[in-house]
């Protein structure tokens, strides 16, 4: 049996800094009481014996490393979550897309998918998957291939289904995957049309312009420095009245960019970037 380990601010800050020096990836702007929530969560599961056996781990052992980034990064997710917020999308944002001759979206921090597929879906029954490409990207390489497969437990697919009617949902929820023992598998129409990449929101660049920038649940981790640089690089990666989408607990009012957007919706939180910037 193994006593509880107690983690002080400071051994969060060696973690960090073991990690940018031994593998190069930079988590010295994500939040610190998150980041100390998953280490010692991730110290119990792995069961080790002492602060200093793990800190050696996660700095000399590749693989525990890469075990590492997938427990620290992975966020919580579902299909239409917020089915109020898909309802706006599919009937207010849509139709504005519509007019376009082409359509690209990003999802940052995609997670497992789920989001990414239910965008899909409001795509196809809108007649617009067909000019339509989601480049969806997370820095987790493990949730990333999640998304490729397009697998998903069947038991979620009831939660599922009720979020995708009260999102306005036309058609029968499960027309869109097939059902294989306790898993279902999403239709290879919607997954061909998503592009996958491993993608740092701090160190990497976009990919190019976008009429809608899906960023959900993931700035909530950042601290506020984080935050104003991803916003940044979403307002440089927008297309001239273009959209970004957040999370209900995360917004762009107290940015510096927040005078080249206007609030689409005042319960939702998806901002229109002001034509001309």
């Amino acid at each position: 049996m193994f006593d509880p380990i107690h983690l002080e601010d400071s051994d969060v800050e060696l973690v960090v800094q073991d990690i940018v020096n031994h593998h190069g990836f930079d988590f010295r702007s994500y939040s610190r009481e998150s980041l100390k929530r998953r280490i010692t969560r991730l110290i119990h599961m792995d069961k080790f014996s002492s602060f200093r056996a793990f800190r050696q781990r996660v700095s000399n052992d590749a693989v525990y490393f890469k075990h590492f980034v997938e427990q620290i990064t992975v966020n919580v997710t579902e299909m239409f979550r917020d089915p109020s917020f898909y309802k706006t999308i599919r009937e207010q944002i849509l139709p504005i897309l519509a007019t376009a001759p082409s359509i690209r979206i990003w999802h940052a921090g995609c997670s497992t998918g789920e989001e990414v597929y239910s965008l899909a879906i409001l795509l196809h029954e809108a007649n617009l998957l067909h000019k339509s490409i989601l480049f969806a990207s997370d820095i987790n390489t493990s949730v990333v291939r999640k998304v490729r497969a397009g697998i998903y437990p069947l038991h979620n697919m009831q939660h599922y289904s009720e979020n995708y009617s009260l999102s306005g949902g036309i058609g029968n929820f499960s027309s869109y995957y097939t059902v294989k023992d306790d898993y279902v598998k999403f239709d290879e129409g919607l997954a061909k049309k998503i592009l996958l990449s491993t993608h740092n929101l701090v160190s990497d660049s976009s990919f190019g312009k976008f009429h809608l920038i899906f960023c959900r649940n993931v700035m909530i981790y950042f601290d506020k420095d984080l935050q104003e640089r991803a916003l940044h690089r979403f307002d440089e990666s927008l297309e001239p009245s273009g959209f970004i989408a957040l999370g209900s607990k995360e917004t762009i009012k107290f940015s510096t960019v927040k005078s080249r957007f206007k609030q689409w919706d005042n319960h939702e939180k998806i901002w229109q970037k002001i034509s001309g910037h």
